[in-house]
């Protein structure tokens, strides 16, 4: 034990966190050189890190791209079925579990945390590095623009074609192709 004064009813020694012996105080000692490195956690932020810890654990449980003979077959009713699945015009599948990103190498900003990030292949950087968000929300997907250079633009199955305003949420059906640049992605 480092020899800090313990509190009555002390079971571990806050300053070197070795269990405590029958003596209940010890003096600190003179020459106490080690730094303070003891930081005060709430409960909001141990909230916040177990969540944050959840959604990396989550993410590295399950694989951000798939190939189409790793998707599930129909008839197998113990595999899960994916609610939805992109296609993008330059080979990527990726199976949708939660939020994510979108483009030629998607980053996160200070303080986001994203399930997937979704790279897409574009050697003519029509995409932007980090084009696009999406998310699930009340099992519907939906798209934002992260104000791309060559914006993005959404083609319902009928053939209706939506400009998309950048930082604006829109809902995206299947069947729907999502026009990023030079590239698209079906939602499926």
């Amino acid at each position: 034990m480092c020899g800090s004064e313990l509190f009555d009813g002390a079971i571990f020694c806050g300053e070197c966190g070795s269990a405590v012996e029958a003596t209940p105080y010890l003096k600190r000692p003179v020459d106490d050189s080690r730094p303070t490195d003891t930081q005060v956690v709430t409960a909001s932020v141990l909230r916040t890190i177990s969540e944050s810890a959840a959604r990396r654990t989550a993410a590295a449980a399950r694989p951000a791209v798939v190939e189409q003979s790793a998707l599930p077959d129909q008839g197998d009713l113990s595999a899960p079925v994916p609610t939805w699945v992109i296609a993008a015009s330059t080979g990527e599948r990726v199976i949708i579990a939660g939020n994510g990103l979108v483009g030629r190498k998607p980053v996160a900003g200070d303080g986001e945390v994203f399930d997937q990030l979704v790279p897409i292949a574009d050697p003519g950087r029509s995409v932007s590095k980090t084009h696009l968000e999406f998310g699930v929300e009340a099992e519907e997907l939906w798209v934002l623009d992260r104000f791309s250079s060559n914006g993005t633009a959404i083609v319902s199955d009928d053939g209706m074609r939506r400009e998309c305003e950048p930082g604006r949420r829109y809902r995206v059906t299947r069947g729907s192709r999502v026009e990023i640049g030079d590239q698209y992605l079906i939602v499926g």
